[in-house]
């Protein structure tokens, strides 16, 4: 499993999301972690809305994994706040530092290694947000702070008011969608895919930057799951043919397409299958030609002028 720097630590770039596991048993949740674990994943990514109820998939993987301090010193935890289901989004302080407090509770820990601010809140009151990054780090509740589905010049301007740097922003990407891959290689087209949709650059915003993208929904196109489906026969003929080529499931070749990329990205699977787990993470460090990243991604159906 190959590891990358985030923040001030390293990480895997294969990441375990933990957002459907609310209705698992506790042998199911520990035989997910496990095959987790196995494959060299030791991050797990969490939201305070997963679940359905608030809180409920962080205290399902609590209550079922029981972590003593060692073995929680040997895994990263991340989880979100920000989003209030049917009500928008709240970065008030108020509503983070309960978040936050919400989430240590149900997870059973003293700490949150990193807290991701969950889609922008177009009423973000920065100095809110500067003062429950500095109370929930000062008291140790938190140590690395980073954002989801943020546009460079939201990160900028929220830079300029907090005091720590934003280690992550999670973004949707996969082979079916990839815009902020996508719209670069099509610039000064006339191509649909020359459209900028993430907000001006956003990959080489976070490269520049330092900050270290996660990918989730990596199996997701616009129409659903890609993988193995009938409609997209071309996709999955070749993914299907290097598959065979370097001796993996199908799957480690979508991962793989994304962990190719030399940004350095985390490819987060939110798959309750043990199995899928453990195959997804053989895409850690396929090493795929050029060639082969170009054939994927016209495959997909975006544009190479």
């Amino acid at each position: 499993m190959k590891r990358i720097t985030i923040g001030a630590g390293t990480g895997p770039n294969i990441v375990a999301g933990m957002m459907r596991i609310a209705e698992m048993s506790d042998d199911a949740v520990r035989e997910l972690v496990g095959s987790a674990r196995d494959a060299g994943i030791d991050f797990f990514d969490h939201a305070d809305i997963y679940g359905g109820a608030l809180h409920a998939s962080e205290r399902r993987f609590a209550e079922a994994m029981a972590l003593t301090p060692s073995e929680r010193e040997q895994i990263t935890l991340q989880t979100k706040a920000g989003i209030v289901p049917g009500a928008g989004y709240d970065f008030s302080y108020e509503h983070l530092v309960s978040s936050v407090e919400g989430s240590l509770q149900a997870l059973q820990t003293d700490y949150i290694d990193i807290l991701l601010l969950h889609r922008p809140d177009a009423l973000m009151e920065p100095n809110e947000v500067a003062r429950a990054f500095d109370d929930l780090y000062d008291a140790g509740k938190v140590r690395a702070f980073g954002v989801s589905n943020h546009t460079p010049r939201q990160i900028e301007y929220l830079s300029r008011w907090i005091r720590r740097p934003i280690v992550a922003n999670q973004l949707q990407l996969s082979l079916m969608h990839a815009p902020m891959i996508a719209q670069a290689i099509a610039m000064n087209t006339a191509y649909d895919q020359a459209v900028d949709r993430d907000g001006g650059g956003i990959l080489d915003y976070c490269r520049d930057e330092n900050i270290t993208v996660q990918a989730w929904s990596p199996m997701q196109g616009p129409n659903g799951v890609f993988l193995g489906s009938d409609a997209h026969p071309e996709l999955n003929a070749v993914i299907d043919r290097l598959a065979e080529k370097y001796d993996v499931p199908p799957i480690a070749v979508a991962t793989g397409w994304i962990t190719r990329h030399p940004a350095n990205i985390q490819v987060v699977m939110g798959t309750t299958s043990p199995q899928r787990i453990a195959d997804a993470a053989l895409g850690s460090e396929i090493p795929l030609t050029r060639a082969e990243w170009y054939e994927l991604f016209t495959a997909a159906g975006h544009v190479v002028p």
